[in-house]
């Protein structure tokens, strides 16, 4: 990485500029800090002229797509992306066609002056530690990612969709049937738009990875797939950006599936192998914390719904009755966060949605067991 200071001049940015050229914008520059500044871009064109003439540099492209209310996990990203990279690209879209018709997309945060702060900031932290630099903004309309039909959520749904099966249809799959379609085929057009040389994604979102890298092999994408271990609080709660809609109670129960994971992790860490064995003390805790919150007056309690504990193969992400030494094992889950039935009187209930009221939050979550031999 010791090159990179030489190709890579020193910028930072902190607010969005409000000039326009040729389809990109620029974010703001300090004064000791300043030359290439970040390029925001809206349309397809553009980008695309700019990373050729980032190829005929011979600059890497590392690509970290989000949709936007940016945290430390996408942070993270970029940190590792800038350490492989000359350039990071960050994508931020909020992508209709992985929400299906009754999900949270009116709801889901967008945050955008907010989130170029935090790229501004993260940026300055790169240049001082002579790391590759966040060169571009990609945050597209829905008219230039769809272009010639307006997104379709529905089933089966009229359009031009990448599914990847079974693999796209279990677990997280099975419970939004449009979401790994919508995923797909988003990933597929800022590919193909970006290309970039390596991606990066976080392993909290366990099998987006597995269905990424199944589409870079299948269709012979030319980049390599990072993933990079999810991020999370001090008490082991994954960052996401739902988590803002929260609120403290909640919050504070959202914390089972984590540890219902864990359990099932230590059945495996010592010497459990068949599934009934390593899963059962992740289903009884689940199980004792809602009978816990049921006992509580209505005020004070967080009820949940469990969608679905599993222990699946690292690659395919089908359910096994027994883990293999040599492959070892994905165990992830999802819950469902009901909305509070009755708030106290100056409790923090997190931000609500459009029309003022709590939304029920749905919080994923996973444990890679490594091979043992």
């Amino acid at each position: 990485m010791a090159s990179l200071r030489c190709l890579l001049p020193s910028r930072a940015r902190a607010k969005q500029a409000p000039a326009k050229s040729n389809g990109f914008r620029f974010l703001s520059t300090s004064p000791s800090l300043r030359n290439i500044p970040t390029r925001i871009f809206r349309d397809v064109a553009p980008l695309r002229a700019y990373r050729r003439e980032l190829l005929l540099n011979k600059r890497t492209v590392g690509l970290v797509p989000t949709m936007g209310a940016l945290h430390d996990g996408h942070a993270s990203l970029v940190r590792h992306a800038a350490a492989e990279n000359t350039d990071v690209l960050v994508t931020i879209y909020v992508n209709p066609t992985q929400f299906g018709q009754n999900e949270d997309l009116a709801s889901y945060p967008k945050t955008w002056e907010a989130d170029m702060q935090v790229l501004g900031k993260l940026d300055q932290e790169l240049a001082s530690a002579g790391q590759g630099r966040v060169t571009a903004v990609f945050a597209p309309s829905t008219k230039t990612m769809y272009p010639t039909l307006p997104p379709d959520s529905s089933i089966p749904g009229v359009g031009s969709f990448i599914e990847m099966r079974p693999l796209g249809q279990l677990l997280e799959g099975a419970s939004r049937p449009v979401f790994f379609r919508g995923v797909a085929t988003v990933c597929m057009k800022l590919f193909n738009i970006c290309a970039p040389d390596r991606l990066y994604f976080g392993q909290k979102d366990i099998q987006q990875t597995r269905v990424i890298r199944r589409m870079i092999k299948d269709f012979h994408l030319d980049m390599d797939l990072r993933i990079i271990p999810t991020s999370r609080e001090p008490d082991g709660l994954a960052l996401s950006s739902r988590n803002v809609y929260l609120g403290a109670r909640r919050r504070d129960v959202g914390i089972v599936l984590n540890q219902a994971l864990r359990m099932a992790e230590t059945q495996y860490l010592n010497g459990k192998r068949l599934r009934n064995d390593v899963l059962w003390p992740a289903f009884a805790h689940s199980n004792q914390v809602l009978a816990d919150q049921e006992d509580m007056e209505p005020s004070k309690r967080a009820k949940f719904q469990v969608d679905y504990i599993s222990l699946a193969d690292p690659d395919t992400m089908e359910e096994i009755d027994q883990i293999d030494d040599t492959k070892g094992a994905i165990l992830s889950g999802a819950v469902k966060m009901l909305p509070v039935e009755e708030s106290q009187e100056g409790e923090e209930l997190g931000r609500l949605d459009v029309e003022n009221r709590q939304v029920p939050v749905r919080l994923i979550d996973n444990i890679v067991l490594d091979p043992m031999r």
